[in-house]
């Protein structure tokens, strides 16, 4: 077997008195959806900040194909292939779709041509191209990212992470505030990514995890409860008691 894309090893953090993360352990297959689910306040998101780099944990381990990331600054664990979307929509509303997808797809680009005229950056545009038409957004191509719908703001900014060619994907709650058939559009969309990256996702919706997912991490209190197959952690009693409000 494959070493793990990502490795999250006993990790934690706290806020003040409040151990938001406690001890959570898991890995990431490569080319897989790893869902992690839980109650509101379980502490998923700040899970989410540690792998990232955006909070630094006090105890544990990250590793991005086996290489130690714990800690390391949001830029540096981006060029180790790590990408990810946020709860709230994170784009530049001022510009148009291309420029934000140009814009991401610029790492790309040797450093060497970080001064050369944007007409030059021929990567760059060859994949924001890509994008566009793999997203089905090139007829909005020149509208302001501000202008779109909720369902293709979420959409574009998926493209955008998808831009800069991660190794691993972190989407928080991707279709959060979605009517029932973007949803679905964005299940679809996000399965299909695999093909290129591995997925780490946290969504509420019990019926999309359960359909979408390889694997599920259950958090409750800021502690993993239980893991699995879906099928199996969705029959776990403690499971069902924390999330589900039943034994």
């Amino acid at each position: 077997m494959s070493r793990p894309v990502l490795e999250v090893r006993d990790i934690c953090i706290a806020f003040g008195g409040l151990r938001a993360v406690d001890g959570v352990s898991f890995s990431a297959a490569r080319h897989a959806i790893t869902t992690v689910i839980g109650p509101n306040g379980a502490g998923k998101s700040t899970l989410f900040n540690m792998i990232s780099g955006a909070l630094r944990p006090l105890e544990g381990q990250v590793l991005i194909d086996g290489v130690e990331m714990t800690g390391a600054a949001p830029e540096r664990v981006k060029a180790a292939g790590l990408s990810r979307s946020f709860q709230i929509t994170n784009l530049f509303f001022e510009l148009t779709v291309a420029e934000n997808l140009r814009l991401a797809a610029q790492v790309l680009e040797p450093a060497a041509r970080a001064l050369l005229p944007i007409r030059r950056s021929t990567r760059a545009r060859a994949k924001t191209e890509e994008m566009l038409e793999r997203f089905q957004l090139a007829h909005r191509r020149d509208e302001l990212a501000g202008n779109l719908s909720h369902g293709d703001q979420r959409r574009l900014e998926i493209a955008v992470c998808l831009a800069s060619e991660p190794k691993i994907l972190l989407l928080d709650e991707p279709t959060q505030g979605m009517s029932h058939q973007d949803t679905a559009d964005t299940a679809s969309l996000v399965r299909a990514l695999t093909a290129d990256v591995s997925v780490l996702l946290i969504e509420h919706d019990i019926g999309l995890v359960m359909e979408l997912s390889d694997h599920v991490v259950v958090m409750h209190q800021g502690r993993k409860l239980a893991e699995g197959p879906p099928a199996l952690v969705r029959a776990d009693p403690e499971v069902q008691a924390a999330y589900f409000g039943h034994a």
